[in-house]
């Protein structure tokens, strides 16, 4: 099909009620799972990756072969930044092609959030590119040492920050965390009901790793269109590796490869039967 915006994806979700899967990615392992649940499945995706990964992914490797997965793909992909830090690396994005930015301007005070934002609004639609932000805080951590305490986000405050912002999806806190839960989270579906109720953008959860299909279920009924998945990607693939390595003598890079693949696809196409309320 083609590379898409990920506006394109978030109104179709919104026509069928159900969520698109965000699936971050770190090598190309991690994208041909993930597309290839997505091609069997006959089901839109977003391919992301997050600022804190090109550490280990850079952004000069993983950009080409995301972009270029996802023009050659036989469905519609997003290909998306998630949690930019700087303008900097969000204006990267958008000269390899991305299709979506997302700078996490959350853990600033509420006006810098708001300006940040706005900033990266009007880069984006030089590039027709879609805008995600973030208000309140989602706990955990994203790929630094520092742990996140929740702050939901409040509904007045979002609605007010959309209207400013013109953002074209907002990640909302609601009790969800980054990384592997301890225990079963708590959501605040009451909270989510009433952003839902007082903004008209799509909006996105956080932190999706370790929550029930039930809840997930329950958050799409509630405005959820968009779900991120990263730890549980990344855990499947190393499960996959680790499992292929125990049982045999002297490993195959070649096989080694199948098994992450392997991994990944299962993991994406599990929760893509799951978003699609299927």
């Amino acid at each position: 099909m083609a590379l898409v915006s990920m506006n394109q994806l978030l109104y179709r979700a919104e026509s069928l009620n159900c969520a698109v899967g965000a699936f971050s990615v770190g090598n190309m392992e991690m994208i041909m799972g993930a597309l290839s649940a997505a091609e069997e499945m006959n089901t839109p995706i977003i391919l992301q990756i997050a600022e804190k990964r090109l550490q280990q992914s850079p952004l000069s490797l993983m950009a080409p072969m995301m972009v270029s997965a996802a023009k050659e793909s036989r469905v519609d992909i997003a290909v998306h930044l998630d949690h930019g830090l700087t303008l900097e690396c969000v204006k990267a994005a958008l000269d390899y092609g991305f299709s979506s930015v997302m700078l996490d301007a959350s853990l600033l005070p509420y006006d810098e959030n708001i300006a940040t934002t706005e900033q990266v609004v009007a880069m984006a639609g030089e590039y027709g590119a879609t805008v995600e932000a973030e208000l309140g805080v989602v706990g955990g951590n994203e790929g630094d040492t520092a742990e996140h305490k929740i702050v939901c986000t409040d509904p007045d405050t979002a609605l007010d920050f959309c209207n400013r912002t013109r953002v074209d999806a907002l990640a909302v806190a609601i009790g969800n965390a980054h990384g592997n839960y301890p225990v079963l989270p708590a959501l605040r579906f009451d909270i989510l009901e009433q952003i839902h109720k007082k903004t008209d953008v799509p909006l996105v959860l956080h932190g999706g790793t370790g929550i029930t299909d039930e809840m997930f279920r329950r958050a799409i009924s509630l405005g959820i269109r968009k779900i991120n998945i990263a730890t549980a990607s990344f855990q499947a693939l190393a499960d996959h590796a680790k499992e292929y390595c125990l049982c045999v003598e002297r490993a195959d890079y070649f096989a080694l490869s199948e098994r992450m693949v392997n991994g990944v696809y299962e993991n994406v196409k599990r929760h893509i039967a799951v978003f699609n309320n299927n």
